[in-house]
């Protein structure tokens, strides 16, 4: 029961009591099968005072689920508070950066470095007779 206890001591700090969530227990759905599809292990949190709404199935449990589900309102709580990006948040934007489309100059630059070692790498094959 440590990540509970610790789950608890976070929620503490950011001051979100039980009393102030809304929690349901929904079917899940996607992957999984027939099982899955069958049992409310999908978690519904609502924060009433800030409104912010989760809904978390990321595991076939409903109890992981229910860990998951406040863990992922205190990221939220934290990121509105201290206005400063969550590790989630940079790597999604270090994603969003990698998929970028070159500019102009950039793919240029690229293509004059290509066309320079192409001919250095032509240079030092043999001589053909």
């Amino acid at each position: 029961m440590d990540k509970w206890d610790d789950l608890a001591s976070r929620m503490g700090k950011l001051m979100i009591r039980e009393e102030d969530l809304i929690e349901k227990y929904i079917l899940g759905s996607g992957r999984g099968g027939q099982k899955i599809n069958k049992t409310s292990s999908c978690v519904y949190l609502k924060h009433l005072p800030t409104g912010i709404e989760i809904k978390c199935q990321k595991t076939r449990s409903q109890t992981l689920n229910r860990l998951y589900a406040r863990r992922e309102l205190c990221d939220r709580l934290e990121e509105r508070i201290f206005k400063e990006k969550s590790a989630r948040q940079m790597e999604v934007e270090k994603i969003r950066r990698q998929k970028r489309k070159r500019s102009k100059r950039a793919k240029e630059k690229m293509l004059v470095s290509k066309k320079f070692t192409s001919t250095k790498k032509q240079l030092r094959k043999p001589p053909s007779e």
